[in-house]
């Protein structure tokens, strides 16, 4: 059979469109291969990230659990404690003149003496505790002896029976050592002879060191009869 030229050209024209129509299908289903496989990569990326921040959500919300459920506790320092007081040495003296310019001193040296504390390795110094004797404090004139025995009157009379009140206390305790002290140029009714403690400021004075290995407070109480000084261990 012979095939004419305008029939050759139809089949040709039919094999392109054949060769046409398979080249785009070829493609079609590549590419649509490819867009599945960026969307299923895609979808799995995200999907890990999720994962990975829900993770992270609650490993945090754990740890913030497991912070509010530690109980803390706080933390004292020793030395905002308070120390505890422990008596070690106590003495008192009795009072027999009661004169009232007298008895006034002896409670205002008194009162400047107590709760004073005197720290482990430190000196102590009465007439640096109490100060001088001056009206302007309340101070009255008294009995006092001067350097010849004689007795006068002067500003703090009576302030002696409290250094020896104190002195007498600290002689109970080994570690306090006395540094200075004196008598007085007359015998004087509220303590044996020798055991008394003159003081003066500006000339007589009553000192100790503190060589306990603790600190040392001091208590000082006076009434109309007697006059009694307690000195307690801080610990």
């Amino acid at each position: 059979m012979v095939i004419n030229l305008k029939n050759k050209l139809w089949i040709i024209l039919v094999i392109f469109i054949i060769i046409g129509i398979g080249f785009g299908i070829y493609f079609f289903t590549k590419n649509n291969n490819s867009n599945k496989s960026d969307y299923s990569a895609q979808k799995t990326a995200v999907k890990q990230q999720n994962n990975s921040e829900n993770t992270t959500s609650t490993n945090t919300d754990n740890s913030i659990q497991n912070n509010s459920n530690t109980s803390i506790t706080p933390q004292i320092s020793n030395e905002n404690k308070p120390k505890t007081e422990e008596l070690i040495s106590s003495f008192s003296t009795k009072i027999y003149t009661k004169d009232s310019a007298r008895q006034n001193n002896i409670s205002i040296t008194s009162s400047a003496l107590n709760e004073t504390i005197v720290a482990n390795g430190s000196a102590f110094s009465f007439c640096n505790t109490v100060g001088q004797a001056t009206s302007d404090k309340g101070y009255q004139e008294a009995d006092i002896f001067d350097n010849e025995g004689n007795k006068k009157k002067g500003l703090g009379g009576g302030n002696c029976q409290v250094s020896t009140t104190l002195y007498n206390a600290v002689l109970k305790v080994p570690d306090l050592v006395v540094t200075e002290r004196h008598e007085h140029s007359n015998k004087v009714p509220y303590i044996e002879t020798g055991k008394d403690a003159a003081v003066a400021y500006g000339s007589y004075d009553l000192k100790f060191r503190n060589e306990t290995g603790y600190d040392i407070k001091i208590k000082s109480e006076a009434t109309s009869d007697n006059i009694t000084i307690n000195l307690y261990k801080l610990i």
